[in-house]
């Protein structure tokens, strides 16, 4: 259930919008913010507020890469496999990542404290290879650097 105030926040978000598709990913974002993923509970909230069907904010819900329909961990880490990722080392940082975290891509430590997924394109292409820890987007990350953003991560 969401709280009142959050409920009143979205309600507002939605009514400042021009079209109420307009304000789906801020109010699926909230919710997921809230939940911690956007839950099956979510999807329905968010339809309600947003005058839709949960079928129809399900289908945005899955489109965006940023909106999670799972569960996940603390701290998600996306990295970028887009070609300029790519061509700069992205395929052998995200495997580096999955041995330090001991996870394959798409899981989640036992601990419940990172998620890896890789993403099509963070924007970040002149600092490739790029990854985004929570909101922090990360460039020119390699293999000799990241473990030492995976604990500056895990002692925030």
């Amino acid at each position: 259930m969401i709280p009142t105030e959050l409920k009143t926040k979205l309600q507002s978000r939605v009514s400042a919008a021009i079209t109420n598709r307009e304000a789906a990913v801020d109010v699926m974002k909230a919710l997921q913010a809230h939940y911690g993923w956007l839950t099956d509970e979510a999807v329905v909230e968010a339809a309600e507020l947003l005058g839709l069907s949960p079928l129809q904010v399900e289908e945005l819900a899955t489109f965006y890469e940023m909106i999670y329909r799972r569960p996940v961990g603390r701290s998600v880490i996306h990295v970028c496999d887009s070609i300029s990722c790519w061509a700069m080392g992205g395929e052998s940082l995200l495997s580096h990542l999955s041995g330090l975290l001991g996870i394959k891509p798409g899981e989640t430590t036992t601990d419940g404290t990172f998620t890896l997924l890789p993403c099509c394109c963070l924007g970040n292409c002149g600092e490739a290879p790029a990854v985004m820890i929570g909101d922090t987007i990360c460039g020119r990350v390699t293999v000799e650097n990241a473990a030492g953003l995976i604990e500056r991560e895990r002692n925030r």
